[in-house]
This record gives C-alpha cells, sequence and structure tokens, in this order.
C-alpha cells in the first residue's frame, strides 16, 4: 500500500504541491496556494496533517471551526475525507459504473452541469471548463448510477464541484457517495419533505434569540432558507476560497448546523428586516433568499458555533426537535466521529423511505376522510333515524323524556342541513 503518512519533512513540499489528477487543468485554489504560508499558517498546516496521521477527528474540528479553517486545498484532501468518515486510500471503485443501468434523473443531471462553473475556477480556457464539466457530469452519474435509490435534486451539482475542484477527480468519488448518504440524505429521498422539515426548525431557534425579530416574520413561511441550506450553500456563494472554507466547517460538525447558519445570517440582517413590514412577506422572502455581500465567513462561524452552544436543537422550544425522524441526518450526524458506512447510509434511506409512503398514504386517507366526511355522516344518520324511528314504533318513547328526544332529533335535523 501507498505510504500516506505525512511527517513533517514533507509538509513543505505537500503545501506547494498540486494534487489535480488531470494535468491539462490547472488547480483551482484560492490565491494563496502555492505560495509560502506565513509562519502561523505553517504550524497550523503542521498540526492539522499530525491530526490527519493520527486520525484524530476532534482536533481536526476544532481547526476547521478555527479562523482560516483548514488553511489550504493540499490540506483538506487529507482531513475532508476523514471528516467525511472514510479512509481516502480506499477510493478506487473495481467495476466500471459505466456498465451499471442508466440512473432515471441523468437528463437533468446534463441540464445542471452546463450550468456549471460560473463563478469559479477563473483563467480557463472554454476547453478546459467543457473538461471540467464533462468530469462533473461523470462524477455525478457516477454516484447514481452506483446509489441508484438517490434521487438527484437540482443544486446537488453545485455542492458537487466544490468537491470535485477541492479533492480532485481521481478521489471526489467516495467524497460524494458520502456526503450524499450520510449527510444530505434527507435531501436526495422521494420527496423533498424530510428537506423542508429542517426549516421548521429556524423559528424555534429565532425565538430563542430575538422574540421580537421571530414574530416580525412569523408571517413568512422559511421557505426562504431552502436554496441556500439544500446545496450547503455552493448555489449562493461565488467566491471559492469562501465555499472551500465554508465547506471545512459544515463537514466539521452536524448536519443541523447548517440551519443554525442561516439563522445567524438573519440575525445580522435584523435592523433591515424591521425596515419592512411584517404583512409584505413577500417582500421580506425575496430579501431572505438572498444571502447578503459582502460574507463575513470568520464572524459567521463563530456567532452560528455560539448560538448552538447556547441553545442546542434538544432544548428548542415547542418541541419541535423531537418531531424530527431519527432517522434524519439532523438525528444521525449527531456525533462526526461515529464511523458510518455507505451501506448504514442505505439502510438509512430506506427506513426513511419508507416512514415517507406511510405519511403520503396517511395524507391521502385523511384528504378522501375530509372529502368523503359529510356523506358518510348523512348515511350514518339516516341509519340512526330508522333506528329510533322502529324503536319508537316498538313504544321505546313511553319511557324516553320528551325534552331528550327533541334535543335528540333537533340535533338530528341540524346535522343534515
Amino acid at each position: 500500500m501507498e505510504d500516506t503518512e505525512v511527517t513533517e519533512e514533507k509538509v513543505p513540499s505537500l503545501l506547494g504541491a498540486s494534487l489535480e489528477a488531470t494535468e491539462d487543468l490547472p488547480t483551482s485554489a484560492p490565491p494563496w496556494q502555492g505560495e509560502p504560508l506565513p509562519e502561523p499558517q505553517t504550524t497550523k498546516a503542521i498540526q492539522i496533517l499530525e491530526a490527519c496521521n493520527s486520525r484524530d477527528v476532534k482536533v481536526l474540528i476544532a481547526h476547521a471551526v478555527s479562523r482560516r479553517g483548514l488553511v489550504e486545498d493540499d490540506i483538506r484532501r487529507f482531513a475532508w475525507p476523514i471528516l467525511l468518515g472514510y479512509d481516502e486510500t480506499i477510493g478506487k471503485v473495481t467495476s466500471d459504473w459505466r456498465d451499471l443501468p442508466r440512473h432515471r434523473d441523468e437528463d437533468q443531471v446534463k441540464l445542471d452541469v452546463n450550468r456549471s462553473f460560473i463563478y469559479y475556477p477563473h483563467n480557463q480556457t472554454e476547453k478546459q471548463l467543457d473538461r471540467r464539466k464533462e468530469q462533473l457530469s461523470d462524477l455525478i452519474t457516477e454516484v447514481l448510477r452506483q446509489h441508484p435509490m438517490l434521487c438527484y435534486f437540482q443544486g446537488y451539482h453545485d455542492i458537487v464541484q466544490v468537491l470535485l475542484l477541492v479533492l480532485g477527480v481521481e478521489n471526489a468519488g467516495p467524497a460524494v457517495a458520502h456526503l450524499s448518504l450520510l449527510r444530505i440524505r434527507d435531501f436526495m429521498l422521494p420527496s423533498l419533505s424530510p428537506a423542508l422539515t429542517h426549516l421548521k426548525l429556524l423559528p424555534s431557534i429565532l425565538l430563542c434569540v430575538d422574540s421580537k425579530l421571530c414574530h416580525h416574520l412569523s408571517q413568512t413561511q422559511p421557505f426562504f432558507a431552502l436554496a441556500a441550506t439544500l446545496t450547503l450553500y455552493a448555489h449562493d456563494i461565488q467566491e471559492y476560497g469562501d465555499i472551500a472554507r465554508l465547506f471545512d466547517f459544515l463537514l466539521a460538525q452536524e448536519a443541523v448546523i447548517s440551519i443554525y447558519l442561516f439563522a445567524v445570517i438573519i440575525l445580522c440582517r435584523r435592523e433591515e428586516l424591521f425596515e419592512i413590514p411584517a404583512d409584505e412577506p413577500e417582500m421580506l422572502h425575496s430579501i431572505l433568499s438572498k444571502l447578503p455581500k459582502p460574507l463575513d465567513l470568520e464572524a459567521l462561524i463563530s456567532r452560528t458555533m455560539e448560538l448552538y452552544k447556547q441553545h442546542p436543537p434538544e432544548k428548542l422550544p415547542f418541541f419541535v426537535w423531537w418531531r424530527i425522524s431519527s432517522n434524519s441526518v439532523l438525528r444521525t450526524t449527531r456525533n462526526i466521529a461515529a464511523k458510518r458506512t455507505l451501506e448504514d447510509g442505505e439502510k438509512l434511506f430506506q427506513k426513511q423511505a419508507s416512514e415517507l409512503r406511510r405519511k403520503e398514504a396517511r395524507e391521502r386517507a385523511m384528504a378522501a376522510m375530509k372529502k368523503y366526511r359529510r356523506p358518510v355522516t348523512t348515511v350514518g344518520l339516516a341509519v340512526l333515524i330508522g333506528v329510533l324511528s322502529f324503536w319508537l314504533r316498538k313504544g321505546g318513547a313511553e319511557g324516553l323524556d320528551g325534552s331528550i328526544f327533541r334535543r335528540v332529533m333537533e340535533a338530528i335535523k341540524n346535522s343534515l342541513g
């Protein structure tokens, strides 16, 4: 097996070398990549790589949350697989995914991939961008064919392109699969209902911190947060260095942290939001559905962690956390260090899919009951009248208080309309 241990002597070459697998494509790293790091960042880089060697997830999490996160892509290529819960050396799949049956969503994948790489990487020729789009399409299709239960959603390609650019085409596959089944599984079910359930946590979080703002937004459904949280903010953040830094943070935390982050963004816009009347939910939705620019990511991350610690999900009001399915990623990612396999993710997916089918069956039954409730009631009352008439003919009214009898008959008359 190839020696993957990182020693202090190897650090200079690692920090300056590109691990990009495709030679004709330049790296997609932020401006500082390839330049000598300041002394504090070099020290931090060595500490992160040592944590990678020892698989010390707690230390990696601490660095991912701290300022500038995991520093740069050459380090992320070691750290992200560990944060996602797998060994980067497992990488290559022996069977060719191209021989697998076609996935039902591949046409939509092609449409979305054609709209990818809009903001980054920079300074690429049209040929190079076409090559990247081909790699992105192959990567998404590979994962979907290997795990055909997954349902593609628009914006998934935004997430995958970040993993592709950071990890490289040869190493991104396992990361995409693990992220899909173990971190964003709720978004890849046959229905987006679980994703919408995530958003129901937002009002409860806001209520804990700013009840006045929460009330001001009470007429606005939290669907404004869907695009950002669904795509791990990759759809909205336009700077590569920023989205790579944010992924450091998101991959090092449980899935619910994305909702807390959006709550912090709302709180930071408090004054702006109060300028819009509460009875104009469409305007509030329009404002909130777009992230403010520029984003001070370091400040947002710091405030998000503070908010999470002060008001953890299990202590949110109205027991909203306990209404979340125990199979949801919100509940199954609480311990980042816990080892879960792709098979675990597939089993959880099947459980959630079964829950969705039962829920949809209940909703259809309730809708049918509501539709036919009046006719059924009418038939029931007709039967009751028949029974009463038969009973009265048998002399049953002799011992019946007249006022009670009249109230019963009046109730029947009113029910029949």
